[in-house]
C-alpha cells in the first residue's frame, strides 16, 4: 500500500489528500478527447502524432521549472534540494524521446521541435514557473505527484494502448515506455519528500493546493490538443 511508504503522521494525512485529489484527476484525464480517443480504442495515427507534439512541449519547459525549483531551496532544505536536482538531472533530456518517438512515426523532426505550446501548457509551465521560483516552493511537491503520478500509473497503459491500435514500430513508444518503467523510483523519492516537508496544517494545505491546480491545468494542455495547427 502507498501508505507504507509514509511514515510521520502529518504526512499520512497530506498523502491521503494527494490520493483524492488523483482520483479526481483520473476522473476527469479519461474524459479529455485525446485520452477518451485512446482509451476507447479509436486513435488516429495523426492523433498520436499530436499527442507526441503537445507533450514534447511540456516536458521540455518541465525540466526548467525543476531545477528552478532546485535553485528555490535555501539552506535549510539542502536535502530536499539535492533529490530535486537528481530527479531534474534524470530527466531534462526526456523531451529528445519524444523526438525519436515522432520521427518513428514518419513524423518530420522539425515539426516537433518548431510547434508552439498550446493554452493549457502555456498556462501549466508559466504557473509552475512562477511557483517555482518562491523561496522554499514544497507546494511543488503537489505538482511532482500529478505529473510523476502520470509516468508511474498512465505511461505503460498509454503505451499498449498505441500499439495495439496502431502499425507502429517499437521505438515509437519510447517515451511512454521509459516513465513506465522509470517513474516508480521517483514515486518512491517522491513520497519521502512528503514525509519531509509535509510537517504541519499550512504546509499540507499548499500542497493540496498546487497538486489542484496542476491536475486542472494538466488537463486543460490535453483538451488543447485538437486545437493545435
Amino acid at each position: 500500500m502507498m501508505t507504507e511508504h509514509i511514515l510521520t503522521p502529518s504526512g499520512q494525512a497530506c498523502l491521503q489528500s494527494l490520493l483524492k485529489i488523483w482520483f479526481d484527476f483520473d476522473l476527469a484525464l479519461s474524459k479529455a478527447p485525446i485520452v477518451k480517443r485512446l482509451e476507447q480504442r479509436r486513435l488516429s495515427h495523426e492523433d498520436y502524432q499530436k499527442l507526441l507534439v503537445n507533450l514534447r512541449q511540456q516536458v521540455i519547459e518541465g525540466s526548467r521549472w525543476i531545477t528552478r525549483c532546485a535553485s528555490s531551496f535555501n539552506r535549510d532544505y539542502a536535502d530536499v534540494r539535492s533529490t530535486v536536482i537528481g530527479h531534474a538531472k534524470d530527466e531534462h533530456k526526456d523531451f529528445l524521446l519524444l523526438e525519436s518517438d515522432y520521427v518513428a512515426t514518419g513524423g518530420n523532426v522539425s515539426v516537433i521541435q518548431n510547434t508552439s505550446k498550446n493554452i493549457g501548457s502555456e498556462a501549466l509551465h508559466g504557473f509552475l514557473m512562477y511557483r517555482a521560483s518562491q523561496e522554499n516552493p514544497i507546494d511543488l511537491i503537489g505538482a511532482m505527484w500529478i505529473i510523476e503520478g502520470l509516468g508511474n500509473k498512465m505511461s505503460s497503459k498509454w503505451a499498449a494502448l498505441v500499439e495495439e491500435q496502431l502499425e507502429l514500430p517499437s521505438t515509437a513508444t519510447q517515451f511512454m515506455r521509459y516513465h513506465g518503467e522509470n517513474d516508480e523510483h521517483h514515486m518512491e523519492e517522491l513520497y519521502q519528500l512528503v514525509d519531509r516537508v509535509a510537517v504541519d496544517a499550512a504546509a499540507i494545505k499548499s500542497i493540496e493546493r498546487t497538486a489542484e491546480v496542476v491536475a486542472r491545468l494538466y488537463i486543460l494542455q490535453l483538451e488543447e490538443v485538437d486545437h493545435v495547427q
